[in-house]
């Protein structure tokens, strides 16, 4: 299972030459690589990339009849590794994964496979996370390309140019024999357009024909003395190659007039967004024709000097768009000038923030004070510019809305995992928590505040490893998620503690998929996939990694259990690391499988059954301490317009779900019995109307004897 199924769209990755191919940016990247005869395709799934794993697992079929290989990847650095295709055999390969996380976990594999260069063209797409919507930290991909000589291209934000872009890729790649990689911000994988198709193309050759007639070339090992000569080839055979091949095939762009004494540098990426600014200006119109010229760099990686300098002759001043921070291409354009002994002076960070993405307002922000500064002349002579922003002020909701920081779903089955932990820490004291990355990781957040660190991907027990004192009186507790575990923290984190006897508390949190991603099945999810192999549960992983204190809880939503059986790791006097497998599916994933199925048998007729909770607003007090332990979106307040209750109540909402987490919270914390749980039926059958029929005359009648008996004033009040 996905985030969502993409069967449908993938039959237009079938249309050839002369037709027209709409759609979303993945799609197109897809049909990108079909039509320069890809021979095979791995990759990681992750934001803003995962989308793009999904559409080229729809698109099992299409591939296999062009004889394309197509593997979902244990992690990114296997799916980096799978490039090694293409180091001795002509076979286009290509991999996707999330950067710079992803890129980081696959530096080693990447970095060799530069060194020792390849003879297919070897494409890495990656997903550049990076602003005010990332959920990672802010780095670019660009310090990695620098570092290991992988030609990095950013094209512009449209189909036309993304899809040319996987081409150009390819052929840079053959043309050097070094490994490139393609950037595409998260606008760029999910905007919509149209480009004109061609065919799509076999590969030449494929895997099962480099199966069957072998190749080795020693040269290409990354071992000495090859390794050292590996270094000068970059230097002076494939670097000299690449900007050959950039420079003939004019693979960086240039828009606007010739003569003006400004000038703008922008990556491609960020092309749309400096055209929009100056259509704001009124110095650009809605078809991109500038008054201001624009070097747009599509590959920012490595550069052409002598074309900068050309685009910048005759120029007093050119301003340098780079999002991000350090400003590496400012450093080297700022390097050719000096070298060259231009008087044209650069302009960027300082014009532009230091850091951070560079939005709408932003960008139309420092695009005008340069301008204003430079070539005022340029500006618009009238008071506002006909597309200009009108600018209102700030309302009163803005300065008052509170923050809302990320949550779990309704119902998700991880929420009374750390309310259990809640409840023990009020019991035990506060313990040290080391965090993992995934959906758990929302455990830092209210209503919980749990975790002190996260490190990355299957690293939360590995991160608590430092504190394995024995002789203290608490031990460590850490988590992790199914899909870390499997990516990597069976070796490093499992592994690790049993390797020194590490005596913290493990809790593995098993959602049965890769939910952070978009719900992809992974090792141990019970579904059946048709094309991997599942079912394998992480408790035997476990054991036989060693671990001899394992417990595996198969509800999380019963808080008690999961209470006393955290209690009993942090007190057991037995050593060693203690795990704690806490499996329910994810509800998001749950309710993307069941709702169809829900739907449809109520339209066929059938009865159907479902539950859900309430809160007897006469009877909660007013407390609200299972919000607290609880924190379900669904769970919020209401007033009352009783004047003798001050507090409002607690209130469940219509999201319900009915997974009775919030009841299980009031119980295990002892709460209140406030909460109840009502069976809502669809088409009921005359037994269930009888039955109803019943309930109402008892509960009728149980109401009226309570009310004969309340006292009544002479005025007939109570």
């Amino acid at each position: 299972m996905a985030e969502r199924s993409f069967a449908k769209e993938v039959e237009h990755l079938r249309i050839g030459a002369g037709q027209t191919f709409r759609g979303e940016g993945i799609l197109a990247i897809t049909k990108a690589l079909l039509e320069n005869g890809v021979g095979y395709v791995a990759g990681y799934q992750g934001s803003p990339i995962s989308h793009l794993m999904d559409v080229l697992a729809d698109a099992q079929d299409i591939l296999g009849e062009l004889g394309v290989h197509f593997e979902a990847s244990a992690s990114e650095a296997t799916a980096a590794a799978t490039l090694a295709a293409s180091v001795h055999y002509p076979i286009r390969g290509a991999v996707t994964f999330k950067s710079t996380v992803g890129t980081n976990v696959a530096s080693d594999a990447l970095a060799n496979l530069s060194s020792g260069g390849v003879t297919g063209g070897a494409l890495v797409i990656v997903g550049e996370d990076y602003g005010e919507g990332s959920s990672i930290m802010q780095e670019r991909s660009h310090a990695f390309a620098m570092k290991s000589q992988i030609w990095l291209l950013d094209p512009r934000p449209n189909l036309p140019s993304i899809v040319k872009a996987v081409g150009d890729g390819f052929r840079l790649s053959e043309a050097c024999q070094s490994p490139v990689m393609l950037q595409v911000r998260i606008r760029s994988c999910h905007m919509l357009g149209e480009f004109e198709a061609k065919d799509n193309i076999a590969p030449a050759m494929t895997v099962k024909d480099a199966l069957e007639a072998p190749k080795r070339d020693i040269d290409r090992i990354v071992l000495p003395p090859a390794s050292f000569l590996h270094e000068q080839e970059k230097v002076t055979k494939r670097l000299p190659a690449a900007l050959q091949f950039i420079k003939d095939n004019k693979l960086n762009e240039m828009f606007g007039p010739t003569d003006r004494k400004v000038g703008i540098v922008c990556q491609g990426g960020m092309y749309n967004a400096v055209v929009r600014a100056l259509q704001r200006l009124g110095l650009c119109n809605l078809y991109g024709d500038t008054d201001i010229p624009l070097y747009v760099l599509n590959v920012t990686y490595p550069l052409l000097e002598d074309e900068f300098l050309e685009f910048a002759k005759g120029k007093d001043n050119v301003l340098v768009v780079e999002e991000g921070y350090p400003e590496y291409i400012e450093q080297a354009l700022r390097s050719a000038l000096n070298k060259a002994g231009s008087q044209t002076k650069l302009h960027g960070k300082g014009v532009f923030p230091q850091a951070g993405e560079l939005t709408a307002t932003v960008m139309l922000d420092s695009i005008s004070t340069f301008l204003r500064d430079t070539a005022s002349s340029l500006m618009p002579s009238v008071a506002r510019a006909p597309n200009a922003p009108v600018l209102a002020p700030s309302s009163e909701l803005a300065k008052t809305v509170p923050v809302r920081p990320p949550s779990f779903c309704v119902g998700c089955p991880e929420r009374p995992i750390f309310a259990a932990t809640k409840l023990v820490e009020e019991e035990l004291g506060e313990h040290h928590i080391a965090s993992d990355i995934g959906c758990h990781l929302f455990s830092i957040n209210a209503p919980f505040n749990l975790g002190a660190t996260t490190m990355g991907y299957g690293l939360g027990p590995a991160s608590a490893s430092a504190f394995n004192d024995k002789a203290a009186d608490r031990r460590s507790i850490s988590f992790l998620g199914d899909g870390g575990f499997w990516h990597n923290g069976l070796t490093s984190s499992i592994g690790n503690a049993v390797f020194n006897d590490n005596d913290g508390v493990i809790v593995i949190v098993d959602n049965f998929y890769s939910a952070a991603t978009g719900g992809q099945d992974i090792l141990s999810s019970r579904a059946n996939n048709k094309t991997k192999s599942t079912k394998h549960p992480i408790k035997d992983a476990v054991e036989g990694m060693g671990v001899k204190w394992v417990r595996q809880i198969d509800r999380t939503y019963d808080v008690g259990t999961m209470q006393a059986t955290l209690k009993e790791a942090l007190t057991t006097e037995e050593t060693g690391p203690k795990v704690i497998i806490a499996s329910s599916e994810c509800m998001l994933n749950r309710q993307r499988r069941e709702k169809p199925l829900r739907l449809k048998a109520v339209a066929d007729g059938k009865r159907l059954k479902r539950t859900r909770f309430g809160v007897d607003e006469d009877v909660c007090t007013g407390d609200h301490a299972c919000i607290r332990l609880s924190g379900c979106p669904s769970l919020s307040l209401k007033e009352l317009d009783d004047p003798l209750r001050d507090d409002p109540v607690a209130s469940i909402d219509q999201n319900c779900v009915g997974c009775g987490n919030c009841g299980e919270v009031a119980d295990a914390a002892i709460l209140c019995p406030s909460f109840y749980q009502a069976d809502v039926i669809e088409n009921p059958t005359w037994l269930d109307h009888f039955s109803k029929s019943v309930r109402s005359s008892v509960i009728g009648w149980l109401q009226r004897r309570r009310d004969a008996k309340r006292l009544v004033s002479v005025n007939g009040s109570a």
